[in-house]
């Protein structure tokens, strides 16, 4: 509604993880390092946490493009399953055709893809997000798909990815043998107050924003004592503060049209 008022060419507070419109901070830079690094070194396990909206998923879809057809990837969104359905999930996502396949049938087309990927000397990696909802069985599994390897490589490379709770999980001693391997890991933190800026900026000129509209200094206070620096909740009130703009034909986003937002975001537009 407001993108020709602003002279914009998309939402610029869009909630769909797009790598487009990624901000590396210093700290979304060294999260991508290090999943950068645990996949090309073949490090087996690499854990990535970080609060409800703080940036997992598009990090991860950023790292995708920047491995493009290098590598196979498996990509699981819901890791709610059963044991069989996770394996055959994944024997999807790599392409298989493991329909009609027990699971023991289908982990055993999984490892010979793998070996045929290695012959080509490329490298698969399987991504699961919301780990932290994964059963200690399902971990179990997704451990033992670890297993398959070659005399000098590890076959798989895995990314778990999830809310801080997995990392609660999987300091259980139950799960030591899962904990042990994880050798790459790396916690993503809120966005300071200067980053938020620096966020909500990047996102705008994205968008196509040449100067208008801007954010004043007190609204970007609100908006992080609101959001808590979390880029989720940034995005959801950026739009909303955007929208207040348009309806007051104002440029000048300022600290009351954030609190107004804010309002509509909780539900009390009357208040």
């Amino acid at each position: 509604m407001y993108l020709e008022y602003y002279g914009l060419t998309e939402p610029p507070f869009d909630l769909t993880p797009n790598p487009r419109f990624l901000f590396y901070t210093a700290k979304h830079r060294e999260a991508f390092n290090h999943l950068l690094y645990g996949i090309r070194e073949r490090k087996g396990f690499v854990q990535l946490t970080g609060e409800v909206g703080a940036g997992k998923t598009t990090l991860c879809r950023a790292l995708l493009e920047h491995l493009n057809t290098s590598v196979a990837t498996a990509l699981i969104l819901n890791p709610i399953l059963d044991a069989n359905q996770l394996m055959e999930a994944i024997a999807m996502e790599f392409g298989l055709n493991v329909r009609g396949l027990d699971r023991l049938e289908t982990v055993a087309a999984i490892n010979q893809f793998l070996l045929a990927q290695a012959e080509q000397n490329r490298d698969c990696l399987l991504i699961v997000d919301e780990a932290q909802d994964l059963t200690d069985n399902l971990l179990e599994q997704v451990r033992l798909l670890s297993n398959l390897e070659t005399d000098n490589r590890k076959l798989l490379q895995i990314v778990l990815m999830g809310q801080p709770e997995l990392r609660d999980r999987l300091n259980a001693p139950g799960l030591r043998q899962l904990r042990q391997r994880i050798t790459v890991r790396y916690h993503l933190r809120a966005l300071n107050f200067q980053e938020l800026g620096q966020y909500v900026q990047h996102r705008l000129e994205v968008s196509g924003g040449s100067g208008a509209p801007y954010f004043t200094a007190p609204a970007l206070w609100r908006i992080k004592h609101y959001s808590q620096g979390i880029p989720r909740l940034v995005n959801a009130l950026c739009d909303k503060a955007l929208l207040a703009g348009f309806v007051a034909q104002r440029d000048r986003i300022d600290f009351s049209m954030v609190g107004r937002a804010i309002r509509e975001l909780e539900g009390r537009v009357n208040v």
